[in-house]
């Protein structure tokens, strides 16, 4: 790990306050060059009031926040420097303390130096990312859960248990001359082994939710031209995003917006209206409709007169699989003749003029099927942490093959032992190459 003592822009120039944080064995040292007060024996956990000055000009008047090692976000000696935030005066103070013998940090290189100096496993650190990149209060949930370290003791946990698995095997292995000498009951191995094994498929089955969370679950809003899909996608967004016109085919491309419901982000698609066309470009927007339908999770179906038996056939066929809602629209013009959508229940709205979209969104809400979440849950948000866990799994499986065939203690042991190098992956419990590290943290802000 580098000794260097770095600086960095912690907060976004221009606000009313800007934040500068230094990390380093040489921070009070250089903070006493340009600050007006000799920070060197500064008590940890104090604020100090000064200038920062170059020489005889004064950059700023500030308060310096003073962390000593190992009691600091990094684990070394670290200060924050609280001044005005104008662009001009943080790129001043910046630049004095890299004259003055600091280095510009590097992306995520505080939370890397925390994580190297064991203030946090690198699933945590990850889990901070996560946290200044969450977009509603599931996600913010599911990185305070991961942050305070929920998600690194299941593994500690699932890892002991393999540990002590491998630990008997391998006893086995010292007193090999004696044949019939086993130290772990197969019968129990089995049974434990299978425990673990869900636990770790439970876990990566938690992926889909998560990325669905994390990036918003996909809502396809389909229909036939003019039923008014791009009304309902304005009124749900309370925006006029999407043209509206009594023109069949002016939707031709799929359009795209979120909005959150309940605290989870949901990821609307107004697509190109459903009908037999001649012309080349509304065909194109027709087959990416298609693709739509495809990707989401959630289909919005919009009608405004009852359908035939072979358009209900059509979407119901192209939406197996998916949460299918099925929306009467224009209750303001609605007829009193019933509706034969082979005994689907269906919503009746005005896009015009609201009605009805409480119920929908509610609707919506429950046809993603997202428990109730709080920080204690644990959701796998992140695809190296998925990749390990079916690693993980695949290694655990061919244990479990391997004792319904009875194979030696030494080969069971073997994949006992890559599935707790596989979970230590995720946490970095094992030495873990310099280039994971540096792709881990590249996506990090500067300042973090």
């Amino acid at each position: 790990m580098s000794v260097d003592t770095i600086c960095a822009l912690a907060t976004a120039p221009g606000g009313a306050i800007g934040i500068v944080r230094i990390s380093g064995n040489e921070t009070l040292e250089i903070l006493s060059r340009v600050f007006t007060k000799d920070l060197t024996n500064a008590q940890p956990n104090t604020i100090h009031y000064g200038h920062i000055k170059n020489g005889e000009e004064t950059i700023d008047e500030v308060l310096v926040s003073v962390f000593r090692a190992p009691h600091s976000y990094t684990g070394e000696e670290s200060a924050e420097i609280s001044c005005h935030g104008s662009r001009y005066i943080l790129n001043k103070v910046l630049a004095l303390l890299i004259a003055n013998g600091c280095r510009q940090a590097g992306p995520g290189e505080f939370t890397q130096r925390a994580y190297l100096n064991g203030k946090m496993d690198l699933s945590q650190a990850e889990a901070v990312a996560d946290l200044i990149a969450s977009t509603n209060q599931a996600t913010h949930q599911i990185a305070m859960s991961q942050l305070r370290g929920h998600f690194s003791s299941k593994l500690a946990q699932l890892r002991e248990q393999l540990l002590k698995l491998t630990s008997l095997l391998e006893l086995e292995l010292d007193f090999s001359d004696h044949e019939d000498l086993e130290f772990a009951d197969r019968s129990e191995l089995m049974d434990l082994t299978k425990t673990i094994d869900n636990h770790i498929t439970h876990l990566a089955k938690s992926f889909e939710t998560g990325q669905a969370l994390k990036q918003g679950i996909p809502v396809a809003i389909v229909g036939k031209t003019n039923v008014g899909k791009s009304t309902l996608l304005n009124r749900l967004l309370k925006d006029d995003r999407a043209i509206v016109s009594d023109v069949h085919g002016t939707t031709r491309d799929t359009i795209e917006d979120t909005i959150d419901i309940n605290g989870i982000t949901f990821r609307f698609i107004d697509t190109a209206g459903i009908r037999q066309t001649q012309d080349e470009v509304e065909q194109i927007g027709i087959t990416r409709t298609y693709a739509a339908i495809d990707k989401a999770r959630i289909v919005l179906w919009l009608i405004d007169a009852e359908p035939s038996t072979e358009e209900i056939n059509n979407i119901i066929q192209r939406t197996e699989n998916k949460k299918l809602i099925i929306i009467k629209n224009k209750a303001d013009k609605a007829d009193s003749n019933s509706y034969n959508l082979l005994n689907y229940p269906f919503i009746t709205i005005s896009a015009k003029f609201g009605t009805g979209i409480e119920e929908l969104e509610q609707a919506i809400y429950e046809a993603a099927n997202i428990p109730a979440l709080t920080e204690n849950d644990i959701i796998v948000t992140n695809a190296r942490h998925y990749d390990a866990l079916v690693r993980a799994h695949d290694s655990i499986q061919r244990v479990i093959d391997g004792l319904q065939m009875q194979l030696s203690g030494d080969l069971l042991s073997e994949d006992l032992r890559q599935a707790l190098d596989t979970l230590a992956e995720i946490t970095g419990g094992q030495i873990t190459p310099n280039e994971v590290l540096g792709n881990i943290f590249k996506n990090f802000c500067v300042g973090k």
